[in-house]
């Protein structure tokens, strides 16, 4: 009997808490599923709701409601199979998957393993599932699991293959995106589908939600572990492929690894069985050819999950334009940059404040930048306002040196004026410090830090070089001037100030940030990589004392696997330092 499948994998992008749009979206992507001829339609991790919908999850109003949406959802099924996830309301809350058919809701699956580390927290939220679930269509059999459950080896996917002969494994995500991970997920889904001989189909999120950015990559694997079809990355689309599941059966009968592991007794669990009706074959037109996406670059890639990242704070947030400080620096050129990439020209504003202590080229590099990029251009020159604020702070200051505190007036009072402008026109600050400045704490409290969203909070300071040097690449002229990206960083604060007097060169904190930052190596680790001791002590102190600056900045795009805040969290109030040994 022939037993091939039209499958479709709806890449979308939701917004968390908006029930009837999401719902609305994932109605819209069924009925062209359905003009496609596909017998079945998967959607992403709790894509009802949204991901992650955090603390929502408590309010039992949002949950119910989020049920009754899975309601209207099923009616859109007639004549098609839908997988959708949503949240589950039985004797708790379970993160699950509804298998809906024919306006029905046919069944429905209960994640099992619950990630809780790094950006995830699910255990506060679901308890863990039990059932091992496969659906019937006609002579197809398909098993249903979700994000997590596939990236360990054995259950839920070996049973629904092994005992409950799924040809084809579904597997709803909401894999949130880092540098190279997205790799790291093929290789993965590529072991699940050669292991239990079964086309495995990954569908996953796409889009922004505060400062995680999801970024799609839905694939469909065959039983050798090979690509037949993938969407692109940081793209909503609906993905469809024809599956021979036949070949699935043939390939099982010459593979004896099957035959040695079914001879284990079923594991703790229940495996159930659904029947389906079986799809009505209408006309489909041609048979759909294999589709691989394009590849993506490592700086193509971090660089579009900037520009969505963004694109979706600020639009899901309801706001219309952004504003961002330009000093003709590296960092502010790179986030206007990505803020027009991700928003147009007309919704960018960028402002230029000088001092006394800013240099003449920095003002004609910001006014260059915004000319390439064609956004508003304001000056707001500031030593009137430095002298109002020396001057009333005088009687106070009398006998004390300037020092780092008329610096950070300065900053303080552009974030003022930043502000200012927020609230006069509705616009939305973005930030522009980097991870290594972040890191170190070399940047400002209400100042420099002062706004809404942090564009390249994640980002180290020698990959915004290196990402500056790609978005000149993908334009002609370059948007960003070559002497901004050739000149020795500065704040600008005081006369000849370069951001080496108080911190190592980036090209040797950067790595000490990674070591200690994402590593969690320890000193002695670090020292032994070639490091200078002293240096590394430092840094590490820097880097602990910190910490209370960084719990108070703005979110910002996660692009490393582990982001301050929403990955890696420590206790403001905390006398434990690490040094390294003699």
């Amino acid at each position: 009997m022939n037993k091939n499948l039209r499958l479709a994998l709806g890449q979308i992008n939701v917004t968390v808490g908006d029930l009837p749009g999401n719902a609305r979206k994932i109605m819209e992507m069924i009925e062209r599923a359905r003009e496609w001829g596909a017998d079945v339609v998967a959607f992403p991790e709790l894509v009802l709701p949204g991901y992650p919908p955090e603390d929502l999850l408590l309010n039992s109003t949002f949950v119910r409601d989020n049920v009754e949406a899975l309601k209207k959802v099923a009616r859109a099924t007639r004549g098609i199979t839908a997988i959708v996830g949503f949240a589950d309301l039985q004797d708790d809350i379970y993160n699950a998957a509804a298998i809906l058919q024919d306006g029905r809701l046919a069944g429905v699956y209960h994640k099992i393993y619950l990630p809780n580390y790094g950006v995830f927290d699910e255990e506060r939220y679901f308890p863990r599932g039990r059932d091992f679930l496969v659906f019937e269509l006609g002579g197809a059999v398909v098993g249903v699991n979700i994000c997590e459950d596939i990236w360990y080896p054995g259950d839920p996917t070996r049973t629904q293959c092994l005992q409950g002969g799924a040809t084809l494994i579904v597997n709803i995500s909401s894999s949130p995106f880092h540098a190279g991970k997205r790799d790291f997920r093929r290789r993965m889904l590529s072991t699940r589908a050669w292991d239990y001989s079964a086309y495995v189909a990954y569908v996953n999120l796409v889009g922004g939600q505060d400062e995680l950015v999801f970024d799609g990559g839905s694939m469909v694997l065959d039983q050798r572990g090979e690509v037949v079809a993938e969407a692109r990355a940081f793209e909503e689309e609906l993905l469809a492929v024809d599956l021979p599941l036949d070949e699935i059966l043939l390939h099982r009968l010459h593979d004896p690894r099957r035959r040695k592991e079914k001879l284990g007794s079923l594991p703790e669990g229940r495996l159930r069985r659904i029947r389906l009706r079986p799809p009505k074959k209408g006309k489909r037109g041609e048979s759909l050819p294999p589709r691989t996406a394009v590849t993506l670059g490592r700086l193509e890639e971090i660089y579009r999950a900037l520009v969505l990242g963004t694109r979706d704070y600020v639009r899901k947030n309801g706001f219309r334009k952004v504003i961002l400080g330009l000093s003709g620096g590296i960092d502010s050129s790179l986030s206007a940059a990505i803020a027009v990439d991700a928003l147009g020209k007309e919704s960018v504003v960028g402002v230029a404040m000088p001092s006394m202590y800013s240099s003449p080229e920095s003002l004609e590099d910001a006014r260059s930048l915004a000319q390439n990029l064609e956004i508003d251009f304001q000056v707001l020159p500031i030593d009137g306002v430095l002298a109002s604020y020396l001057k009333t702070l005088e009687p106070t200051f009398q006998g004390k040196k300037p020092d780092v505190t008329e610096e950070n007036i300065q900053a303080r009072i552009r974030g003022n004026l930043l502000m200012a402008l927020s609230n006069k026109f509705g616009w939305l600050v973005l930030t522009t410090g980097n991870k290594s400045e972040i890191g170190v704490g070399y940047c400002t409290l209400y100042g420099d830090m002062a706004g809404g969203f942090a564009v390249i909070k994640d980002v180290p300071k020698t990959l915004v070089y290196e990402l500056s040097a790609y978005r000149n690449s993908t334009g002609s002229p370059p948007v960003i001037p070559s002497r901004v990206m050739e000149k020795p960083p500065s704040a600008e604060l005081r006369p000849n100030q370069k951001d080496t007097d108080s911190l190592p060169p980036y090209e040797t904190l950067d790595p000490i940030l990674q070591a200690y930052v994402e590593e969690d190596q320890n000193p002695e680790t670090i020292v032994s990589r070639g490091f200078h001791r002293q240096m590394v002590e430092e840094v590490i102190r820097k880097v602990d004392l910190n910490e209370y600056k960084r719990r108070q900045a703005s979110p910002g795009v996660k692009i490393t696997p582990r982001a301050f805040g929403r990955d890696r969290r420590l206790p403001i109030t905390n006398r434990y330092r690490v040094k390294a040994k003699n």
